[in-house]
């Protein structure tokens, strides 16, 4: 279904592009240069979310963060791969390369909903 372009979804959708991170909804309203109340930018995350244009990671303090699929870059990641949240800056990003997971015969995997929490590769310089 074709959605109505608006200046809110657009916003939101910058800061979002020009991050390439994860970002909580909270960090996503400070960075809109323009007025938009916390109920439109939700509603926008959850339709871009239906559309597939970005996709929520749910750490384990059940924080809801969003980001950019990757799908259509050169990495071909879809919304099934591994996040990994750095305890030291705080920050969410999508793994550039799958991480392999073996599931006990029998079971299915229809989707991952993982984040891995550590040191990332510039805090542990």
């Amino acid at each position: 279904m074709k959605r109505r372009n608006t200046p809110a979804k657009e916003a939101v959708l910058n800061v979002l592009a020009n991050t390439r991170k994860a970002m909580s909804h909270d960090t996503i309203g400070q960075k809109i240069n323009m007025d938009v109340d916390r109920a439109t930018i939700y509603r926008v995350l959850s339709r871009f979310c239906e559309d597939g244009l970005v996709h929520r990671i749910i750490a384990e303090d059940g924080k809801q963060y969003f980001a950019v699929c990757m799908k259509c870059d050169e990495n071909k990641l879809d919304d099934n791969h591994f996040h990994f949240r750095c305890t030291n800056c705080q920050t969410i990003e999508c793994l550039p390369i799958p991480v392999l997971v073996s599931v006990p015969e029998g079971y299915r995997v229809e989707s991952v909903n993982c984040v891995l929490t550590g040191t990332c590769k510039d805090c542990a310089l």
